[in-house]
């Protein structure tokens, strides 16, 4: 007699938490959530986005005009290389030998370079084609980190603390210690420091590649504020800062520069970034991203060539620091006025467009980081946390308190919007003496 199977036994779904995790939202994201809870709406004329992690993206007094019109090319409909399209990358190959290698024999080549849709994807990537490696990051960095590095398993993360009293700054000296001492393969840092404004350059970045030469260490130097670079008296540089500047063979040096039009170029929307590296890193990630993502869009690649012809780059990127330097100037100055202090010497806090500042000593529930931005939401101005930015993997150690008296203030909203939201928050000081 033949049996009939078993009848499978009916189960009720399992909850999404038993699925899927949990994740954070990033710091950033996680104020904007918040605020929209107490009636802010993104693009809202009446709040003051002090938190905001894009530089103005309309008109600028002496800048290129901003693109208006896209075309379509029939061969736009068709996947492209999942490393970019050729005329893109040797584009920015070329951007980077006019910039940072004038008169070295050693120049990158469409081959040393990776487009990606976007920088975090641009991480990603690099990310998913690392072997097991114990990579060094640092904190207060930029908030994305955190969950990049928990999410990758072949990646050890070792925290490298960057304290107040130091003016959140490193010595090549005492780098070296700890790239020695904790067996670091690789490090992780943003150059220009988002939250920080700390800029590694000249003499000091030479001594950052060195390292990564005579120690065989990989330097991953997310560079996406290279060009909001300032002098100690507040000015507009001459130009921006890169590691590929003191590089000496393209090819051997362990150095990766992660870039994009997000920040420099002001064209965030795009989701166009980029990594420049030695050929056998760009081959490993391209591989990660034929099955992470397939490659960037290719209109917005097409006109990518186009901001970066050598004309237009050099007028944007003039435009860029001279208008964000006087922002800065007048946010220092307004802050400063409020009582929010800064230990650090302007000099190595001069770049990208964010003001790291501690407000404990202003009254009540202002004096953390936590606290004025709760305050601030009733009076329409966003800003984040300075512990939303302190970098720890999987939470596995206790958070630092001393970053919880520090607040990122973001002059990057056009100059009407950020003077107006500082006139509100002297408003709600004035109102809590």
């Amino acid at each position: 007699m033949i049996q009939a199977p078993p009848q499978p036994t009916r189960t009720a779904p399992l909850p999404a938490a038993a699925v899927f995790r949990d994740l954070p939202f990033m710091g950033v994201i996680r104020v904007n959530n918040e605020a929209a809870r107490v009636g802010y709406r993104m693009g809202d004329p009446s709040w003051s986005n002090l938190g905001q992690g894009q530089p103005e993206v309309g008109e600028l007094p002496g800048a290129p005009a901003r693109f208006s019109d896209l075309k379509i090319d029939l061969a736009d409909h068709a996947y492209g290389p999942v490393e970019g399209l050729p005329d893109l990358r040797a584009a920015i190959a070329a951007h980077y030998n006019r910039l940072y290698r004038v008169g070295m024999k050693s120049q990158y080549t469409e081959q040393n370079i990776a487009v990606a849709a976007g920088g975090r994807m641009a991480l990603s990537r690099l990310a998913a084609s690392m072997k097991h490696a114990r990579l060094g990051h640092f904190t207060p960095d930029y908030t994305a980190y955190e969950d990049l590095l928990t999410s990758f398993p072949t990646i050890d993360p070792v925290q490298i603390d960057l304290s107040p009293a130091s003016g959140f700054t490193i010595t090549p000296e005492a780098l070296g210690d700890r790239v020695g001492r904790d067996r670091l393969d690789a490090l992780l840092i943003s150059n220009p420091c988002n939250p920080t404004g700390v800029v590694i350059s000249g003499e000091e970045l030479r001594a950052w590649v060195e390292l990564s030469r005579t120690r065989g260490t990989t330097l991953l130097m997310d560079e996406f504020y290279s060009h909001y670079h300032y002098t100690a008296d507040g000015k507009p540089a001459s130009a921006g800062v890169s590691a590929a500047e003191f590089i000496d063979d393209v090819n051997s040096d362990r150095v990766v520069v992660i870039d994009g039009l997000t920040k420099c170029f002001r064209y965030p929307g795009w989701r166009i970034g980029w990594v420049v590296a030695p050929t056998d890193i760009i081959q490993r990630m391209t591989a990660a991203g034929s099955f992470l993502d397939g490659g960037p869009c290719r209109p917005m690649q097409r006109a990518a060539i186009e901001v970066l012809k050598p004309a237009r780059a050099d007028q944007e990127l003039a435009a860029v620091r001279a208008e964000f330097a006087e922002k800065r100037r007048i946010t220092i100055e307004r802050l400063s006025a409020l009582g929010v202090k800064f230990h650090h010497p302007a000099s190595r806090h001069s770049g990208t467009f964010y003001i790291y500042g501690d407000v404990s000593s202003l009254p009540g529930p202002l004096s953390t980081g936590q606290g004025f931005m709760r305050e601030a939401f009733k009076h329409r101005v966003l800003t984040v946390p300075g512990e939303f930015f302190d970098v720890n993997p999987g939470t596995k150690r206790q958070a630092d308190p001393g970053l919880c008296r520090f607040v990122r203030f973001s002059f990057g909203p056009p100059r009407a919007n950020l003077t107006a939201g500082l006139d509100r928050l002297a408003d709600m000081v004035k109102a809590s003496q």
